[in-house]
């Protein structure tokens, strides 16, 4: 039973911190369908069971796929050394610029999430002007996936868990947590589908605004633990048949209140983002008829396919541990970790 509950628990620990949280996740691409225009709603309504579940896929391989990882997070702080302490608005937009001012093992070790967004964004495009239906549905909840990340404030940090200030827990606790216990009070109707006129920067901004809240998270978190009593922040919940502890209610509605419509805020942005981006997909690929595509399904062959893939992701080796962590671990004595694990960088 011990081992039992070690194990849930160091599951749930890393599942947490690296995602919006399977919950948000789903619903940020369900909702993100219903801002599409009739064109679009057609198809994308009909495959809306897919898009939702599939959400979570990203995260469900980046312990089995290598080089998944990083496409879901930028530890845009790491680069302030260079930049002034202003990197997020000043490290470069586009790829090729980015690779030749740090190389590309940098990058990949910091994380990649604009970037691999803006990857994304041309292979969608590409399954829209070819009509390829499988490839629509499947880039399109894969692409849902990492424009929310990019909009997640502890996505944007070296500092993603608390783990440099003391707050360890503090990634689940935002992004899983809160919006599981205060979802329903949210308003995320978020208008219509918009074209974007330049996509890298538009998937950088997000990054940005979500990086600008990274302060007031840390700042509300410290701020909740000292207003209640020690005995008060933690309770213990039934999850699969299993108790566990986690952050009591009071402490999760009072850090809620403080941050004051933050997750909120950060959820509409994300599902106006995914909506944008998908129709901005559709309009540079021609804006195909996807009324073509309705007598699409999947063959059993494939939904079965699917399941085996989804089940050997789950029973990977999970290592909560990012790849510029386990260098610094590995850095000889005395030598900078970021140096030992970037060699060719000047940056640090």
């Amino acid at each position: 039973m011990k081992y039992r509950l070690a194990l849930f628990l160091f599951t749930l620990s890393i599942t947490a911190a690296y995602s919006w949280g399977f919950f948000a996740h789903q619903r940020i691409n369900r909702q993100a369908v219903f801002s599409l225009p009739p064109e679009m709603i057609v198809f994308f309504k009909k495959h809306i069971v897919y898009i939702t579940e599939k959400a979570v896929n990203p995260d469900k391989r980046r312990y089995a796929v290598e080089g998944e990882a990083p496409r879901h997070y930028i530890d845009v702080d790491v680069y302030d050394k260079y930049f002034n302490d202003s990197a997020v608005y000043k490290m470069p937009r586009f790829w090729s610029e980015a690779v030749a001012m740090f190389s590309e093992d940098t990058l990949q070790a910091y994380g990649i999430v604009p970037w691999h967004v803006e990857r994304m964004r041309y292979r969608l495009t590409d399954a829209f002007r070819r009509k390829d239906a499988r490839e629509i549905l499947r880039l399109s909840a894969d692409i849902g996936h990492y424009i929310a990340d990019a909009n997640v404030p502890l996505h944007t940090t070296e500092n993603y868990n608390g783990q440099l200030t003391g707050q360890r827990g503090i990634h689940g606790l935002w992004e899983s947590r809160l919006p599981e216990l205060f979802f329903d009070d949210y308003d995320l109707w978020v208008g219509k589908a918009e074209y974007i006129d330049k996509p890298q920067l538009h998937i950088w901004q997000g990054v940005v605004l979500a990086h600008e809240a990274v302060d007031s998270v840390f700042a509300f978190e410290r701020k909740a633990t000292e207003m209640l009593p020690p005995d008060k922040k933690y309770s213990f919940i039934e999850r699969n048949g299993i108790t566990v502890r986690t952050y009591s209610y009071d402490f999760c509605e009072l850090f809620h209140r403080l941050l004051a419509g933050q997750v909120e805020r950060r959820l509409r942005a994300s599902i106006k983002m995914v909506a944008d981006f998908w129709f901005t997909c559709w309009v540079d690929a021609g804006q195909p008829d996807l009324r073509e595509l309705l007598d699409f399904e999947f063959t059993p062959e494939e939904l079965e396919q699917m399941k085996k893939e989804e089940e050997e992701w789950e029973k990977a080796p999970k290592v909560p541990v990012r790849p510029h962590e386990a260098y610094r671990q590995a850095a000889p004595s005395g030598m900078p970790a970021y140096a030992h694990a970037c060699p060719h960088n000047a940056l640090f």
